[in-house]
């Protein structure tokens, strides 16, 4: 190999020689330098070997612009999918689903090798990559236990999970991988999209299919790319490198960093609708509310924190599964992610049919017969500390059902056979959410494949809801400590949790957390009959308040209550009151200097609502107040300029605000609410 320096020197040796008088051997001022010379570029280029890391390089964005220009209804189908990702998220969508089982069909893409030979994988890593992925989206993953504390609130188990196919499309068996002998060294994009793909898809709308391949040419580097929902039907699925393909437990060889099985996962949340983490753009969006801004991608495994520098300086949540950072640190969703994703699976998604697809069905073994179906309504009741009543609908053909039940995360399982529809499980540990499935067996060669998991919660021993009954409002109510993790439930859809509490001339400014939510619960502040904050978060995301006031007085009050009468008997919140002689700032610290000052407005969710995002000519600011006065509101482009602004002045309640659009260009700004002391700022998408 001829490489840039010896490049340099035979053209310098050239020119020597043809210089007069050049006598090679004796010039000996000219040995000295030229050894000198190699020393030097060959220490250099050792240096950049040692340092050189590789780099996750995902090709869906690519691919998708490549789309967009081939296909000009590809971006109103894409429109239509936000649209009722909006809605979906506007009905509070994510509260009360069933986990939905996608079946996967791999296509292992080889050159005539042996079976577990170079890229025509073995079963075994195809068997880990699967689990790796149901791991991955129901958190159940071993290193979600390395989440920080400041993202374990929004961490998400997705209600998501996979299973190799048991049927073809032709209603035949299979194991779920298909191996193609592709009669090519490696495949380029371009030949992916144009032939591998059409020639062998599944019906995308009962199946994901994932290929597995050598990239080659100028797509080498390629870790994998997936298909956004909305594109064409005969090239929708995932591709990975071959050598990505495995898990935590059993990591692909020829990986290395990248060999466990995470470029699936970050393919597959583009495959239902996710996006980057830093929105594809400095400081961009990922149209997603509870995952904090980035500058950009972050590769390799970050120290925590690692702060942005964009608006707010956020920590970057660098262990998300949709950022480039290596397979081994990353290891979390959030709930606003599971929400999108949620979204193109539910009724009117644009991958709703996954959700009764056979695929993970087996064909009756006799040939021809009924099919053994897969039983459905799982179901939990009469819970206590140790033991559950398991039920479930009666499956068509079905002689009996096998069970068989687990600790949330445990990879052993507990099982057992019945001719009911239901069962007592006992012996059950209290406090711990266990998942069971449910196996129809039709006759003794013909059964269904376990169902997806339904899960439940003991009562946990340390919820002794001792403040009980606190339905109302009352000075006769005792007063809780503060500093202090007080457990309790919201018990039953007309459960209300009222809480009472002194704060001091000492110790004045009120800070409240309400934390560990089982459900969707929110939380006001009262002082006596008075109104003075209110969080309003999604899904089971923290709530908190910040009261820094001027008045000392025994009669504040903490409100727990679920939204829409939403409870759950089986687990425990938790509520913390936090008293300080400094103000809280509005991150919940008191460092630095605050002033003492009565808080306005407590502004709903993130600081306000912005309806519609992504917008194209109008968005609707959404703001809560409880005191009449003027609200600024900013549109700044991610250069920090200011394109749109409006001061209005607004009285107590809920109230929105038009800002019109029409004049900026398609892209990322920011939208920044400021009402007296409060300042909040949210992620706006401009569509064209």
């Amino acid at each position: 190999m001829v490489t840039r320096s010896m490049l340099w020197w035979r053209c310098h040796q050239s020119m020597l020689r043809d210089s007069p008088g050049y006598y090679f051997p004796r010039n000996h001022i000219i040995n000295f330098h030229m050894r000198i010379f190699f020393t030097i570029a060959f220490t250099v280029l050792l240096a950049v070997l040692a340092t050189a890391q590789p780099h996750r390089n995902c090709g869906t964005m690519d691919l998708l612009e490549a789309q967009l220009e081939q296909d000009p209804d590809l971006h109103g189908r894409m429109q239509q999918i936000e649209r009722q990702t909006e809605e979906f998220v506007r009905q509070g969508g994510q509260q009360g689903r069933v986990v939905v089982t996608i079946p996967v069909v791999f296509h292992v893409v080889h050159n005539g090798d042996a079976v577990g030979a170079n890229e025509n994988l073995s079963e075994a890593l195809l068997l880990a990559q699967l689990n790796q992925l149901n791991q991955d989206f129901r958190l159940t993953n071993a290193d979600a236990s390395l989440i920080p504390s400041l993202f374990q609130g929004v961490a998400a188990d997705a209600e998501i999970e996979f299973c190799l196919a048991q049927r073809k499309p032709d209603g035949t068996a299979t194991n779920g991988i298909n191996r193609i002998n592709g009669g090519r060294t490696s495949w380029t994009r371009s030949q992916i999209e144009s032939s591998l793909k059409p020639s062998s898809i599944w019906d995308r709308n009962q199946y994901l299919n994932v290929w597995t391949v050598i990239f080659g040419s100028g797509d080498a580097s390629l870790l994998g790319y997936a298909q956004f929902p909305g594109g064409s039907a005969t090239t929708d699925g995932v591709v990975v490198t071959y050598t990505s393909v495995g898990s935590t437990a059993l990591t692909n060889p020829a990986g290395g960093v990248f060999g466990q099985g995470r470029t699936l996962t970050h393919e597959v949340g583009h495959w239902l609708n996710l996006r980057h983490i830093w929105g594809d753009a400095s400081c961009g969006n990922d149209l997603v509310s509870d995952t904090p801004v980035h500058n950009t991608s972050n590769t390799g495994c970050p120290a925590y924190p690692h702060y942005s520098t964009c608006s707010g300086a956020p920590v970057e949540m660098t262990m998300n599964y949709m950022d480039y950072t290596n397979d081994g640190c990353m290891y979390m969703f959030t709930a606003g992610q599971k929400t999108r994703m949620q979204a193109v699976l539910a009724t009117n998604g644009s991958r709703s049919s996954l959700a009764s697809s056979q695929g993970c069905t087996a064909p009756d073994g006799g040939g021809g017969g009924t099919v053994c179906t897969v039983p459905t309504g799982l179901s939990s009741s009469q819970l206590t500390t140790n033991s559950a009543n398991l039920s479930w609908q009666a499956a068509s053909g079905a002689s009996s059902y096998n069970l068989r039940l687990r600790p949330v995360g445990s990879s052993s399982w507990t099982t057992g056979s019945t001719t009911s529809t239901s069962v007592a499980a006992t012996g059950l540990t209290a406090g711990t959410q266990y998942e069971f499935q449910v196996q129809a067996v039709c006759s003794s060669s013909s059964s269904s494949n376990f169902s997806s998991s339904a899960t439940f919660t003991t009562l946990s021993n340390s919820c002794a809801d001792a403040y009980e009954p606190n339905n109302n409002r009352s000075g006769t109510l005792p007063l809780i400590p503060t500093a202090t993790d007080i457990n309790a439930r919201i018990s039953s859809a007309t459960d209300r949790d009222w809480y009472r509490f002194a704060n001091t001339s000492a110790q004045r400014n009120i800070r409240i957390d309400l934390f560990n939510l089982p459900a969707d619960y929110d939380l006001q502040l009262f002082q006596n009959a008075t109104r003075r904050g209110l969080s309003q978060n999604e899904g089971t995301n923290p709530e908190f308040i910040i009261f820094n006031t001027t008045s000392v007085a025994s009669n504040w009050y903490a409100y727990v209550y679920g939204y829409n009468g939403t409870f759950n008997n089986t687990s425990c919140y938790s509520l913390r009151v936090t008293l300080s002689s400094s103000g809280f700032r509005t991150d919940g610290s008191t460092e630095g200097e605050t002033s003492s000052f009565e808080l306005p407005v407590r502004l709903i969710s993130h600081g306000f609502e912005l309806m519609p995002n992504p917008a194209r000519d109008e968005v609707m600011v959404t703001v809560d107040l409880y005191a009449d006065g003027p609200v600024d509101i900013s549109v700044l482009n991610l250069s920090g300029q200011v394109v749109a602004e409006k001061t209005q002045s607004l009285t107590k309640g809920h109230q929105q605000v038009a800002m019109d659009l029409s004049r900026l260009p398609a892209g990322i700004y920011l939208v920044r609410v400021r009402q007296g002391d409060q300042l909040s700022t949210q992620k706006l998408s401009v569509v064209r």
